[in-house]
Parts: C-alpha cells; sequence; structure tokens
C-alpha cells in the first residue's frame, strides 16, 4: 500500500521551462523569473526516479514515510518530454517527510543543460505537500549565473498518471542574483 501511494505521489512533483525574464536592479542584483516543466519517470525501462531506501514504517505507511528517492529527472521547456527542447536535469533527492500527510522534503539542483543558462544550476530545498495545488519552496543558491541566488519555487501538477505513477510539473522559480 505504501509503495502504490508512494509512486502516485512522486510524480506529482514534474516541472516546467519556458524563457526567462531577467531584470537588474540599481546594486546589480538581477531578478529572473524561469519557468519550466518537471518529468519524473518512475515507470519503464529507464526511469528518472529510483527509490533506494525506506524504513520498516514505510511499508504500512499511507503517506509513504521514511521513502529515499534519488532523481534525475529532464526539466523541459514545454509539459510535452518527448517534444518539449530539453533544458537540463533535476539531480537530488526527495523523501517521504510526512508521518500523518502526504509531503515530500526536496532537495534538488536544476542543472541547466541547454540556452542561456548553460552550466548554471539552481539549489532548491523544501517540503512539497503533494496534494496542494501550489507548493512552495525556497532556492538557496546557485551556481555560474546563479551564484549567491535566493529566492523561491512555485510548483503545480501538471500531469500524473495513475497508471505508472509518472508526473509532470510546472516549476516557475523567482531568483535574485
Amino acid at each position: 500500500m505504501a509503495a502504490a501511494v508512494l509512486l502516485l505521489l512522486l510524480p506529482i512533483l514534474v516541472a516546467t521551462a519556458a524563457p526567462a525574464a531577467s531584470a537588474a536592479s540599481s546594486s546589480g542584483e538581477k531578478s529572473t523569473h524561469i519557468k519550466l516543466y518537471w518529468h519524473d519517470v518512475v515507470s519503464g525501462p529507464s526511469p528518472t526516479a529510483v527509490p533506494v531506501a525506506r524504513a520498516a514504517v514505510t511499508n504500512t505507511s499511507k503517506t509513504g514515510f521514511g521513502a529515499v528517492v534519488v532523481i534525475d529527472d529532464p526539466l523541459t521547456e514545454g509539459p510535452d518530454l518527448k517534444s518539449s527542447k530539453p533544458l537540463g536535469r533535476a539531480q537530488g533527492t526527495y523523501i517521504g517527510a510526512g508521518k500523518d500527510e502526504v509531503s515530500l522534503m526536496m532537495n534538488m539542483n536544476f542543472v541547466f543543460q541547454a540556452g542561456k543558462y548553460n552550466g548554471s544550476t539552481v539549489a532548491i530545498m523544501g517540503r512539497n505537500a503533494v496534494f496542494n495545488a501550489v507548493r512552495e519552496m525556497a532556492v538557496v543558491g546557485g551556481t555560474g549565473v546563479f551564484r549567491m541566488a535566493r529566492g523561491y519555487a512555485q510548483a503545480r501538477t501538471h500531469a500524473f498518471d495513475l497508471k505508472t505513477g509518472d508526473a509532470t510539473v510546472e516549476y516557475n522559480l523567482y531568483i535574485k542574483h
């Protein structure tokens, strides 16, 4: 039961990407908005999200509490994984952290591998209550163009396949750097 719940929840964490808007302040600090899609693939021959650990209680948990999943999820400009322009990868972990409700502790780097942010990263960390329409997590740092970044990320589930557990999540990043 817990494994099924976790499979259902993991894909809810997917993201979307579109060209970013940047604005510079008088101090030289920039504000950047990036919209992209995060694709959490748990099914098929080449999953991008893999469970690596679980607590004894995870087997009976209705929330997936105690499960640890490692991700290397594609990030794209649009919601369709096959036809959208690839932007990079979301690499990190998410953990079933809610004992009484389904929520995940997200710890991931958005690694940009194309476009004007190629070679840069944004570090995201925070609570993801997957059944909420909008979830907010902290941008806690970055590299390259995003060195010393801070801000927030908003996640909205775009699609979730109940059969496979795969999910596509729209992410909007609001970054000061």
